[in-house]
């Protein structure tokens, strides 16, 4: 059980509220379990959803490589609840778990088959994380090279936004879901 409990979903009533909490099922990501925890606020619930349900589904950066960038950075938190939820429409564009844990943990290696821009926005999710200070100049004029100034923008919201949902999330003790989802997707 978390440390604040979640609100029943017939418990919301706010329209806008429960169509992100449907959004978010679809998508898998999130659940309906965090929705109605941040519920207890509906002023600050709608737009977080809203900022979490956008950065991850939309935007100029395949969703794909950010399906791994948010569970690598769950991973990163021990956040067990994040990390084990998976999007459905990155399944559906062919995500496989295998992918998803080579981009964790073996992105680096040729044998992977990531382009250098993929490796360059796991590098940048990884150092934003584990050592910051190695973001310079000489990191972003490099990365530059494979992305553009608006995806960077894109990639860097993304890390910092879903870190913080993850180290949020994990700090209110919400569990992973009952059902694993860490089975391989096909």
């Amino acid at each position: 059980m978390t440390r604040i409990a979640p609100l029943p979903r017939q418990a919301i009533a706010d329209p806008e509220l429960q169509a992100l909490i449907a959004e978010g099922e679809a998508l898998g990501v999130p659940d309906d379990l965090f929705p109605r925890i941040i519920a207890r606020a509906p002023d600050q619930a709608v737009p977080l959803l809203r900022a979490l349900l956008m950065s991850h589904a939309q935007g100029n950066v395949d969703h794909k490589l950010k399906e791994i960038i948010r569970i690598l950075l769950a991973r990163f938190a021990n956040d067990r609840y994040f990390a084990s939820l998976r999007s459905t429409k990155a399944r559906d564009m062919g995500l496989t778990e295998k992918r998803i844990d080579e981009g964790c943990f073996a992105y680096e290696d040729d044998n992977k088959g990531f382009s250098e821009a993929e490796k360059w926005a796991l590098r940048y999710a990884d150092l934003m994380f584990l050592d910051a200070k190695q973001l310079d100049k000489t990191f972003y004029d490099e990365m530059k090279k494979h992305w553009s100034e608006a995806q960077i923008m894109e990639l860097g919201a993304f890390v910092a936004f879903h870190y913080g949902m993850q180290m949020f999330i994990r700090s209110l003790g919400v569990a992973a879901p009952a059902v694993a989802t860490n089975e391989v997707i096909k």
